[in-house]
């Protein structure tokens, strides 16, 4: 029998997790120019639903499938195994095979045990994992805004979540290389590397083979709807309980302290975004706000289980100040077009909360028993850390170039809507509709 309790708190965690998606098309949404915001939204739910899709059919199977790289002596069986799952729950039909051999079990009063695998149906869990590769693969999609075609896009965020967070989230969550104690003993409660570098990276990348949006550094691109940023912003603050406190797998203790961290963390990290805009631009602001409260969230998603609620609050107030520099400054100084600053924020923030592991995880948290530098004096985790970190940054550069230069190169050359469409607006060109039909004269 499975624990009813869990089983309803993975449910609600799922559907939380569900709905940052289309909050996050809210919150790209009011960041994009008013000609693309339609076009800004449905990239975003195009990701969802596509990833959606391929985890069900593929993802799951690459992230948890197979046998496991190492034996319980620590020795290395299976190579393949450190990067990639294997193919036996290929179509997540072993979901449904779990909830015939329950149904046996409670008609004919049998045991059969290799159909209970946790607390909570297989089917849940397949959907709590699939929520995380739908918002995932939408965050990318805020770095390519403005500028990329519709069918190249739906390429990249159709081979992205099989190419890249798959295999990632079995490296991490699934005994791979980066998560294994027997290999790089990294440790990442939420998603530090598997969803905020993977997909800020990712974005990073796909931007450089994009190109800039024309007129960028001539023009200013303002926000055109400040109240969606915030109702954006609101909902993703929202479902990230669901997302770190679900990453606990049961209601528990863990989960009580991802959530109290998650609280704390994105409080301080909007007070601390606040003081750097009032000190460096004399004002604060609503958009400001906001992406300090994402920052925060994104900051403490890999410690949100592993650190105490002081630490939580320490690094809120630390990643504002870094990511503000990234998005104000670095970004201008290199010269890249991240159109809605998702490497600002998210790659950025994630390297940062992954550092911060290092230092502030209680030993007794952690899932591996080594604790951070701040409490053991030994570096050994910060430098499992780093290498978990740097193994990341490495895979995902090498696999989205590779990716975005063939997408490129079947396309016809070109990623880019023309010049002229880019002018106008995907909005109208590409869609058919716009966002304010009544506004201009069309209701």
């Amino acid at each position: 029998m499975y624990d009813t309790g869990s089983s309803a708190f993975m449910m609600l965690a799922t559907a939380l997790v569900v709905m940052m998606s289309p909050a996050l098309a809210l919150f790209y949404g009011g960041l994009s120019r008013k000609k693309n915001v339609v076009n800004t939204m449905l990239m975003s739910i195009m990701a969802m639903a596509i990833a959606g899709v391929i985890w069900v059919l593929i993802g799951d199977s690459i992230a948890y499938g197979g046998v496991a790289p190492f034996d319980d002596d620590g020795n290395l069986v299976n190579a393949i195994g450190l990067f990639f799952g294997g193919t036996q729950r290929l179509l997540s039909s072993w979901a449904a095979t779990e909830a015939i051999g329950m149904n046996a079990s409670l008609s004919d009063g049998a045991t059969i045990g290799s159909a209970v695998l946790g607390d909570y149906p297989g089917a849940v869990s397949i959907a709590f994992q699939a929520s995380f590769a739908m918002v995932t693969t939408a965050i990318v999609t805020g770095s390519l805004a403005g500028r990329i075609k519709f069918g190249p896009l739906v390429a990249i965020v159709t081979l992205w979540p099989i190419l890249v967070y798959a295999p990632l989230a079995h490296m991490v969550w699934g005994g791979g290389l980066i998560g294994s104690e027997y290999a790089i003993g990294a440790i990442d409660f939420a998603g530090g590397d598997v969803v905020h570098i993977s997909s800020g990276v990712s974005g990073l990348v796909l931007c450089l083979i994009l190109g800039q949006r024309r007129g960028y550094e001539i023009m200013s691109y303002r926000p055109h709807n400040t109240p969606f940023v915030m109702l954006g912003a609101g909902l993703l603050f929202m479902g990230w309980f669901g997302f770190n406190g679900g990453s606990a797998l049961e209601c528990d203790g863990y989960a009580g302290l991802a959530v109290l961290n998650t609280l704390v963390a994105a409080c301080a990290a909007t007070v601390s975004w606040a003081i750097v805009e009032k000190v460096r631009n004399g004002k604060c602001t609503l958009v400001g706000a906001c992406t300090g409260v994402l920052a925060g969230l994104v900051v403490i998603t890999p410690a949100c289980g592993f650190v105490e609620p002081w630490a939580a609050v320490v690094m809120g107030f630390i990643v504002s100040p870094i990511c503000f520099t990234a998005i104000a400054f670095l970004k201008h100084r290199l010269n890249y077009d991240d159109a809605l600053d998702a490497f600002g924020c998210h790659g950025i923030g994630g390297i940062t909360g992954g550092i911060l592991t290092g230092l502030f995880c209680v030993p007794d948290l952690s899932w591996t028993g080594v604790g951070g530098l701040f409490y053991t004096g030994s570096p050994s985790l910060l430098i499992s850390q780093l290498g978990g970190i740097g193994v990341t940054l490495a895979y995902v550069i090498v696999v989205v170039s590779i990716m975005g230069l063939v997408v490129k190169k079947v396309c016809g050359g070109s990623l880019r809507v023309s010049a002229e469409i880019e002018n106008e607006g995907l909005d109208a060109v590409l869609h058919g509709e716009t966002p304010y039909p009544a506004f201009d004269g069309l209701d």
